[in-house]
């Protein structure tokens, strides 16, 4: 990596209060890769080669079984996938590839667990980012247990228009297909649900999503911080 490439890895939350040492020996090996759309980086089953970041773009977690297939989640900068596989030294549990035009930084996953030995402070960010990650998962969990389709797909309006400024207007930040099965339904489900919110002021063009009736959508969503709020 080039030297600029190796500043902005080290301003990462991860990486920040490594030793010096530590560090340079985890990126010594390192890439920063640019792919592009619906690039495969891993494998369900597979033993982990590197822990991958992204830089840029996004990554789609995804798994199969038998013929049907559902969406995880979605990785964003400057977020890792999947790091209890690469600190477990287990398989994959998920598939991944990108969404879009994406970079990501991949570290050998034999250096990662080797600096999480020698570097209190890089294990300590480790146990962060594996702690957040868990009460992710239980809250995407709450919201599919707890909610209906329709509720659940007003409060990812809410939570997405509040990470876009606020202002009830934004893009889809990937397409319907993806959304539904991030969402736990059908694209058909999602269709008709995108209708039912219309009555409580959403309206959707193409992948423009309008916030009309702020207050009525609020109302309808019931958002609570336990499930809804990333700081809680």
């Amino acid at each position: 990596m080039r030297q600029t490439d190796i500043e902005q890895v080290r301003s990462i939350h991860l990486f920040r209060d490594m030793a010096e040492s530590h560090f340079a020996d985890l990126t010594m090996a390192a890439y920063l890769q640019r792919f592009p759309a619906q690039m495969a980086l891993i494998e369900e089953n597979e033993k982990p080669d590197f822990l991958h970041v992204v830089f840029e773009g996004g990554v789609e977690l995804y798994a199969r079984h038998g013929r049907r297939e559902t969406t995880l989640a979605v990785c964003r900068p400057f977020t890792t996938f999947i790091l209890a596989a690469v600190v477990q030294d287990r398989p994959y549990l998920a598939s991944g590839r990108t969404i879009e035009p994406s970079q990501i930084l991949m570290l050998p996953a034999e250096a990662v667990r080797l600096a999480f030995d020698r570097d209190g402070a890089f294990a300590r960010a480790i146990v962060r980012e594996l702690s957040a990650s868990f009460r992710g998962v239980m809250k995407e969990l709450k919201s599919h247990k707890l909610r209906a389709s329709a509720e659940r797909l007003a409060n990812w309006i809410l939570a997405e228009d509040h990470a876009n400024g606020g202002n009830g207007r934004f893009k889809l930040p990937y397409d319907k297909r993806t959304l539904a099965a991030r969402l736990g339904m059908t694209p058909e489900n999602l269709s008709r649900n995108l209708a039912q919110l219309a009555a409580y002021g959403v309206t959707i063009n193409n992948r423009d999503v309008t916030i009309v009736d702020a207050d009525a959508l609020t109302a309808f969503a019931d958002p609570t911080p336990s499930i809804d709020d990333p700081d809680y």
